[in-house]
């Protein structure tokens, strides 16, 4: 049994309990959380609380019984890591597309988690095998990886509470003017099970994206993307949510590549080629969760990523003023 000791901030204050919970314990669905409830492991201010709609106020103190994580059904495989930085405690790698991060539905190996178990054997006491957040199979780039129990459960914690700063670089279909950010609670889409999808406010899980521009081209604009928040496919669902699916997405809108008049036959195929969301985690930011020492990583962009934007910038140059 992992017990976590936590503060409501000022974010949960009037709150219902699962949902509050659900935002800082972002690696626990929040189904799982309401049985958590349920169960009577959990405590508000000393009192077992088995309402889901109990609503809290600012500065509790929350006490919550997780149960031991099931047995791994993934077993060790010799797959290659990108490592960037590894010591006694975490692990910090860049994962390329293609590349699934634990077994799920349909998916009984191949991930990162068999290559985890493989590579560093002391993953196999932790839950998940250490990991504490994830990028979609077909997202490339930054994820750090607990070694230890004492690091996963500070740097849980740290992802819980927005401490950890992690960065994105995607090119998204048509012309944004600036930067904004997108709030909007994400859940599974009703109408499509394999979706996620912005629900009205307390119906899901809420989800906060920044951007900035880059760069922008002809009819796409390459943003960078600062994360307050860590849902199942967020920049995805909330970047198509305003009008600006990602480059490639096969799920949220952006694989049907815009027409752009007079380009040449290269560009238009290596639009029609792009076959997955356009999406790259850049950049990583954390205080160590054992030595408190500040650690920043950046990943350069993938190759197919930095081609197709070459072809983009030249369009754009080609067609300046037209």
């Amino acid at each position: 049994m992992q017990t976590l000791t936590l503060t409501a901030d000022d974010s949960c204050h009037g709150k219902r309990l699962d949902a509050a919970l659900a935002r800082l314990v972002p690696d626990q669905s929040r189904s799982s959380l309401q049985e958590c409830i349920a169960a009577g492991a959990v405590q508000v201010a000393g009192q077992v609380i088995t309402k889901p709609s109990f609503k809290l106020s600012a500065g509790q103190e929350l006490t919550l019984q997780l149960p031991e994580a099931e047995n791994l059904t993934a077993l060790p495989q010799d797959l290659p890591l990108d490592v960037v930085h590894q010591d006694a405690d975490i692990l910090v790698i860049n994962k390329p597309i293609n590349f699934v991060v634990h077994p799920g539905a349909g998916i009984k190996d191949g991930t990162v988690m068999n290559a985890l178990l493989y590579h560093f054997p002391q993953t196999a006491v932790l839950p998940r095998a250490g990991i504490v957040h994830r990028l979609d199979k077909d997202t490339s780039g930054l994820m750090v990886v607990a070694l230890s129990a004492k690091a996963q459960q500070r740097l849980t914690k740290a992802i819980a509470k927005h401490e950890v700063v992690r960065e994105y670089e995607a090119i998204v279909e048509g012309l944004l003017t600036g930067g904004g950010t997108v709030e909007g609670d994400i859940a599974r889409d009703p109408y499509n099970r394999t979706r996620m999808a912005v629900v009205p406010d307390g119906m899901g899980r809420e989800a906060v994206t920044h951007y900035r521009v880059m760069e922008r081209y002809r009819a796409h604009t390459r943003i960078r993307l600062r994360l307050e928040t860590g849902r199942t496919h967020q920049i995805r669902v909330h970047m198509a949510n305003i009008g600006h699916p990602l480059l490639g997405d096969p799920q949220y809108g952006g694989r049907r590549p815009k027409h752009l008049p007079k380009a040449t036959a290269e560009l238009v195929q290596a639009l029609r080629a792009f076959n997955h969301q356009a999406l790259h985690a850049v950049h990583l930011e954390l205080v160590h969760p054992i030595t408190k020492e500040e650690l920043h990583f950046d990943a350069p962009l993938p190759a197919d990523m930095t081609a197709l934007m070459d072809l983009l910038r030249q369009d754009g140059e080609d067609h300046a003023g037209t």
